[in-house]
């Protein structure tokens, strides 16, 4: 016997208005198969590109029928036409590229992560709140497929009261697809986990203590950390595991997630993991003892985390213009995001764990303190 249908809300809500004109800054991968499909889909106005690379800005117009390819950031960012900025660049180019469109009276969407460091972000969202424009972060996953049912089951008190949440991902990454990573400092939360972190906050809130751990495989070219496992306790006895091994040859791959809570449980599949840059859709289980004590329901989910999230957080940003809101992943709210990531690299190089709010650095730069505080606290 089929199971019964439960309806979840978890597709995009697009606002009245999306023909703002969008500029796009950075043409590369995630660009192309991320971001432009996802918005011609959609049926958003994207005006013209801009890329230092002119051969690379001229590529992605002819494939993606752009009318405009900038010969400069200043010749983008004076066009009347535009009036949202979609930057897509490395985080240490982000803060100087934000600074600049902001000035010249553009909303922003920012790539994630929103900066190399916790002042250059601080430093976006002083300049944000001084021109009073909006400003949202690509944190895309929070409309991924799965992770959207998660949230509307979760509100409409499916499971109870949270207890226990898992992601746990073992995947083959192709890290050729992003030569400059090899040589970062930072590399599996700054620019992977940050992602499951992210959902994290957007299901539960913020945690109280964060314990993280960092490995690496032996043969792998990367400087920087590709195995990690961190702990979130929160302040109501929740805790939420977030593990991750990017060097998984065995062919026996996942990509899970799992939220228990005191009246029943989800659990699904990252599909986006499993085959990585192609991907295959989410999928979603779900019981309840309030709703349906003798039934497992199996959600069937559309659309995959590449490109079809990428909607989200720019009609969110465009909803928020419109309402004189806040986006989903205003750059107020992601500024927990990267004190989270932030607390993982604590916990990870001082071998301890780390309390959410022992940030005292971060609290003076919100207040509007110097601007010449240490990358993050130690």
């Amino acid at each position: 016997m089929d199971s019964p249908i439960l309806r979840v809300n978890y597709k995009p809500q697009l606002p009245s208005k999306i023909d703002y004109g969008i500029g796009i800054i950075g043409c590369g991968g995630i660009v192309n198969y991320g971001h432009l499909p996802a918005y011609r889909k959609h049926g958003l106005n994207v005006v013209g590109c801009f890329d230092i690379n002119r051969e690379s800005a001229e590529k992605t117009a002819r494939q993606h029928d752009i009318p405009k390819v900038y010969e400069s950031l200043d010749d983008l960012l004076s066009d009347h036409e535009i009036e949202i900025v979609d930057i897509a660049v490395q985080p240490w180019h982000q803060r100087r590229i934000a600074e600049q469109a902001l000035a010249a009276g553009k909303h922003l969407l920012c790539q994630k992560p929103l900066a190399d460091g916790i002042v250059d972000a601080i430093a976006i969202l002083r300049a944000a709140q001084q021109s009073g424009l909006k400003v949202a972060v690509n944190q895309q996953m929070r409309w991924s497929a799965g992770i959207a049912a998660a949230k509307d089951l979760i509100d409409r008190g499916f499971i109870g009261q949270p207890t226990d949440a898992q992601i746990q991902v073992s995947a083959s990454t192709p890290w050729h697809m992003w030569p400059w990573l090899a040589e970062s400092p930072r590399l599996e939360v700054q620019y992977h986990s940050i992602h499951y972190l992210d959902a994290m906050r957007y299901l539960f809130g913020d945690p109280e203590w964060i314990t993280s751990r960092f490995a690496k495989y032996p043969l792998q070219k990367a400087r920087a950390e590709t195995k990690t496992i961190t702990v979130l306790d929160y302040a109501w006895g929740m805790q939420a595991l977030v593990a991750v091994n990017h060097y998984d040859e065995s062919g026996d791959n996942y990509a899970t997630f799992r939220f228990l809570g005191t009246e029943g449980l989800i659990k699904g599949t990252i599909g986006l993991m499993y085959n990585y840059p192609t991907g295959r859709p989410d999928t979603l289980e779900a019981h309840s003892n309030n709703f349906a004590p003798d039934v497992w329901f199996d959600v069937r989910l559309e659309g995959l985390w590449i490109p079809d999230a990428f909607i989200g957080p720019m009609t969110s940003l465009m909803a928020a213009i419109q309402s004189g809101g806040k986006a989903v992943t205003d750059i107020t709210d992601n500024i927990n995001t990267m004190r989270l990531v932030d607390a993982c690299y604590i916990s990870a190089t001082k071998h301890r764990t780390v309390h959410f709010g022992e940030f005292e650095e971060i609290d003076t730069l919100l207040a509007g303190g110097t601007d010449d505080a240490s990358r993050a606290p130690a």
